[in-house]
Formats: structure tokens, C-alpha cells, sequence
């Protein structure tokens, strides 16, 4: 597995995160009042579901595991392989169902759950990451 590779696409996500905690805003209102906060929010929480994807892609290819059909499969491999735990494999298949919806405009986007994504489900990411990360290690 290229390790430079998967650090990067780490970093991003790290980044992706970090963002949308610096920009989401104290209360639902204000975001939906601000359309330039939405589309911060919401093109880093799509980025960083891509990378998520990008990144259980890269340890699939490494290991003896079919590839992939849909993004959703991605993280019911990786479970499978035992790099990420049940619960994370669940959260990381919803964040696919959210970023299906932004991109391709599937439904009208409800901000009040982008709000609660960027409030209380931030912390997904980062246990994808170090699940992830662990697994590299061993």
C-alpha cells in the first residue's frame, strides 16, 4: 500500500473536517440565511465523504477482497476485512446517503440535518481515520 498516498488523502480529510468546524455557524437560522456557509459546508462534507471512499479503496486494493460496486460497499468491505468496526461502517454508508443527495440534488437539502451533520456527526470521520489508521499499522 503507498503509504505517502494514504497520508495525503488522511490529511485531506482531517482538513475537510477541520473546516467545516471552523465555518459551522452557532445555530440552523444563520445557515440558512447564508448561502456561502452552506456551500463550505457542504463541499467539505462531500469531500470528505469522497475521501473516506478514496481512502477504503486504497486498503481494499491491497488486500484479496472483490472491488467494489457502489460507494456504500466500500465500507461493508472494509468491516469485512476488519479495518473498520460495525458502527463506523454503518455512519460511513449514511454519510454516502447525504453525500448522494448533495451532489446529484436527489431531494431539496434539509440544512437543519446539514447543521446536525456538521454538530454531531463530525467525530465519524475521525474514527474512520484512526480505525483506518490503526488497521495500516497492524
Amino acid at each position: 500500500m503507498d503509504q505517502v498516498i494514504l497520508a495525503q488523502k488522511l490529511e485531506s480529510l482531517r482538513r475537510c473536517v477541520k473546516r467545516v468546524e471552523e465555518k459551522t455557524p452557532s445555530g440552523v437560522n444563520q445557515l440558512i440565511q447564508d448561502p456561502d456557509i452552506q456551500d463550505i459546508l457542504v463541499l467539505n462534507l462531500t469531500r470528505a465523504v469522497q475521501l473516506c471512499v478514496d481512502i477504503g479503496s486504497h486498503v481494499i486494493s491491497e488486500s484479496d477482497e472483490m472491488a467494489p460496486t457502489t460507494m456504500g460497499d466500500v465500507f461493508t468491505t472494509l468491516q469485512a476485512v476488519g479495518a473498520i468496526t460495525p458502527v463506523t461502517c454503518e455512519s460511513m454508508q449514511k454519510a454516502v446517503g447525504f453525500r448522494n443527495i448533495a451532489v446529484h440534488n436527489y431531494a431539496v437539502i434539509s440544512w437543519e440535518i446539514v447543521f446536525a451533520i456538521c454538530r454531531k456527526f463530525l467525530a465519524d470521520f475521525r474514527r474512520f481515520a484512526k480505525e483506518i489508521t490503526d488497521y495500516n499499522v497492524s
